[in-house]
């Protein structure tokens, strides 16, 4: 597929999708690789956004310049979002016991702390990631497990077996250190990409997951 066969499918997709508003988002392709600039209202249409540029086949990596800007809307004070973010937190079933901490400086959230699965560390981020007045997200929250880590690659290769999304015959496993998962290969599309993440995710005692994964 030739770049500007691509740029179009993406333009396609964006018109194609109600939940952002694409006025303002430039897309440049160059050998496959997408870059997205311009700026929209809220940092849930800039994840919209990202969402939909991965569902175009032929995308294999995304470089992301998009600013959020609230012109509709006054500027609400770090406190007020730090404020609202430790309530959604608490009221969270997931994460309300964790010892999360939030930090805001300028819209910007920064999640730490430490919990024992990744899944927690994604609900965390989940829960702050629609409030109003946010601009970007880094999530600094660390992954102890609790549990010892054993035969993780063994188990990991079964989970993707059990996924029929997933062609596991392309992909390569390895584990630093008993619980740091290194990911390699390639993979169709980044839905593919994302259930093998979740899966490595997914191994008792695993801390960390290094992604490698190429999408072709």
């Amino acid at each position: 597929m030739s770049d500007k066969q691509l740029r179009q499918d993406i333009l396609d997709e964006f018109e194609f999708d109600p939940s952002f508003n694409a006025a303002h988002i430039g897309v440049v392709v160059d050998k496959n690789v997408v870059s997205l600039t311009g700026h929209v209202e809220s940092y849930a249409e800039k994840l919209a956004v990202l969402a939909a540029a991965r569902r175009v086949k032929g995308v294999q990596a995304i470089a992301d310049e998009i600013e959020v800007r609230f012109p509709n809307q006054p500027k609400t004070a770090d406190d007020q979002i730090a404020k609202r973010a430790t309530d959604i937190l608490k009221w969270n079933s997931v994460v309300s016991t964790l010892p999360i901490e939030v930090v805001v400086h300028n819209g910007w959230i920064t999640l730490s702390g430490r919990v024992n699965w990744y899944f927690e560390k994604r609900a965390a981020e989940n829960c702050v990631r629609k409030l109003s007045g946010v601009r970007a997200i880094t999530n600094s929250i660390i992954v102890k497990p609790q549990v010892n880590a054993a035969n993780v690659k063994e188990k990991i290769e079964a989970a993707l077996k059990r996924h029929a999304e997933v062609e596991a015959n392309g992909i390569r496993i390895s584990v630093k250190g008993g619980d740091h998962v290194v990911l390699e290969g390639k993979v169709g599309n980044w839905d593919e990409r994302r259930a093998v993440e979740n899966a490595a995710w997914s191994a008792p005692g695993v801390a960390a997951v290094d992604d490698r994964l190429s999408i072709g």
